[in-house]
């Protein structure tokens, strides 16, 4: 078989196992998209012998997660995210950062990992995923208020959680890891790839001023979403947060100027990040296989507590202190918030990247990977009960 008729092979089976994991989600309603794809991926890391190509994390950084991130910043309430901005702000900014520096703490002193290591894992976890967290979001659906922090948290903590990762990584390969290294890199990357984001955003306007239908405004955004990404990367700023930029933009300003939230446009998105999140979690299944977890299993179990705990300080502190100076927060929310900090597709995308990174423990990428799929299965598999338990659909 040539390499061409394998490719369409790999796109046929995927396509087919997309089909009928959605069926399956469907059916089972308990059991949300993103957890029973994170299941497919771990079977596909089980398969014997080399069944689908490697494929590397260049590729999936640049193929997969701008469509991902845009399409998730192309759906957003505005209006209903600038009335919880203070939480969603401090979520996306401060709550990363503690995240990443309890979890690097905390790795280090309890499972014995070295301080660069922990920092790293930290900022490849710190992020949750908006294509889980989103879809999860509707399908309970929850209540405006409640979904927009959950959304937009998911949203803006993937660009500050790259630029975090980023910058740790670029510390640790520079040969000098250290935290005010790593602080400055973090300010230049982050403004560089928002400056990126809303230049290219605004020249999208522009361009879907001039799009008379549909398909060119769908071809508009594709431009968009992926130019961004581009652009940020090629002048060495964080491509996550120029779509990010880019999206916001569009969302707030596009849709005065075409059909922007017409039915083939979302249409076209949603369907789009439906086939990214497959093949995304089917490929880096057999990139990094599940028998690779034996061998860190323990570090996989308390990498996954510590997460769990760091996720409560953030959420719970910030969420207390922002209903002081704005909307009020019900305590479900809140639980309901620390409980749906899903990890996915971004985390399992930075963890891929540094295999074989030359001064990167090489276990930092399969414990990344661990935590991801007991996140999605654990947290993910209980979320409707969790949703049911704290009555948030009955108190909406």
């Amino acid at each position: 078989m040539s390499p061409q008729q394998r490719l369409l092979l790999l796109l046929i089976l995927v396509g087919a196992l997309a089909t009928l994991l959605g069926l399956v989600s469907r059916r089972a309603r308990v059991l949300p998209y993103p957890v029973v794809l994170a299941g497919a991926g771990v079977l596909v890391g089980l398969l014997p012998g080399e069944q689908l190509p490697h494929v590397g994390a260049d590729v999936i950084l640049l193929a997969f997660v701008p469509g991902l991130v845009f399409e998730a910043a192309l759906t957003l309430d505005l209006p209903e995210l600038r009335l919880r901005l203070l939480p969603v702000s401090l979520l996306a900014t401060v709550g990363v950062v503690v995240t990443v520096l309890l979890v690097g703490t905390l790795t280090h002193l309890a499972l014995g990992l070295s301080w660069a290591s922990g920092f790293l894992l930290g900022s490849i976890l710190a992020a949750t995923d908006p294509i889980a967290v989103v879809t999860l979001v509707r399908q309970v659906k929850a209540p405006a208020g409640l979904a927009a922090i959950l959304e937009g948290e998911s949203l803006f903590n993937d660009g500050t959680g790259v630029a975090v990762f980023s910058a740790v990584l670029a510390t640790i390969v520079a040969g000098h890891p250290s935290f005010g290294d790593a602080t400055l890199r973090f300010f230049a990357i982050t403004i560089g790839g928002a400056a990126v984001g809303v230049a290219v955003g605004f020249l999208g306007v522009a361009l879907v001023r001039v799009a008379e239908d549909a398909p060119l405004e769908i071809l508009a955004t594709l431009v968009i979403a992926y130019g961004s990404y581009l652009a940020a990367d090629l002048v060495h700023a964080s491509g996550i947060v120029a779509v990010v930029s880019a999206g916001v933009v569009i969302a707030r300003y596009g849709s005065s100027a075409g059909k922007l939230h017409g039915t083939q446009l979302l249409g076209f998105w949603n369907l789009l990040a439906f086939v990214l999140n497959a093949i995304l979690f089917i490929l880096v299944g057999a990139a990094l296989p599940a028998w690779k977890l034996l061998p860190v299993a323990g570090l996989v179990l308390g990498t996954f507590a510590i997460m769990l705990l760091t996720r409560a300080v953030p959420v719970y502190g910030l969420l207390t202190a922002s209903a002081m100076r704005s909307r009020a927060i019900p305590w479900a929310w809140r639980h309901l918030t620390f409980w749906a900090g899903l990890r996915g597709a971004l985390s399992v995308a930075l963890a891929l990247s540094v295999a074989g990174v030359a001064g990167v423990d090489t276990r930092v990428s399969a414990i990344a990977y661990g935590v991801v799929l007991l996140s999605l299965l654990v947290q993910g598999g209980m979320i409707v009960p969790v949703t049911r338990a704290l009555k948030i659909e009955r108190a909406a």
